[in-house]
């Protein structure tokens, strides 16, 4: 191999520093362990502080979770939350700033966001079908929606939450 070939590593190649965002994923009733798996691995690849898994989401021990999360629901902070609105409630007391990633009438484009504007970030994703439920539309800061171009006017949840959390993070 020359010295001028790129070699793909290995996940022992890889090296962090730990750190992570005042960033935290709030999950209402996300109920298929795969995307809550999927969810776990954004949260550590992406650098996100928590996960709450909130009403009827699903939480570890799960085979499938753990088979999708590939061990990251070992590493990632979580707690599970009955109640989604009280959990929101809870971290806006603390300084957050509620984010619901939902198609509405008063969504904004994603991209328009400014996320820096203040310091902790809560993200708030709600089950493939049923979506953010309303008493959490009531209360977040704000509503963003991934412009899509396709046909279809959502896409699944895991996927919404990795493009979401990348547009944060980076933006932080």
């Amino acid at each position: 191999m020359s010295a001028d070939t790129d070699r793909q590593l290995t996940h022992s190649d890889h090296r962090t520093d730990g750190g992570c965002f005042s960033l935290v994923i709030l999950l209402d009733s996300v109920g298929d362990p795969a995307n809550v798996g999927s969810i776990f691995r954004v949260a550590d690849a992406l650098g996100v502080a928590r996960l709450m898994l909130c009403g009827h989401s699903v939480v570890p021990p799960s085979r499938r979770l753990a088979r999708t999360s590939r061990a990251t629901e070992k590493s990632v902070v979580y707690e599970y939350c009955e109640d989604p609105v009280m959990a929101a409630v809870g971290l806006r007391e603390r300084g957050y700033r509620l984010i619901a990633v939902e198609l509405t009438e008063r969504s904004v484009d994603l991209k328009t966001v400014d996320f820096n504007e203040h310091d902790k970030l809560c993200l708030i994703l709600g089950a493939e079908q049923a979506g953010v439920s309303a008493g959490l539309l009531e209360i977040v800061d704000q509503t963003v929606h991934i412009p899509m171009l396709g046909q279809n006017s959502s896409m699944n949840v895991a996927i919404a939450c990795a493009i979401t959390v990348y547009e944060a993070t980076r933006a932080l």
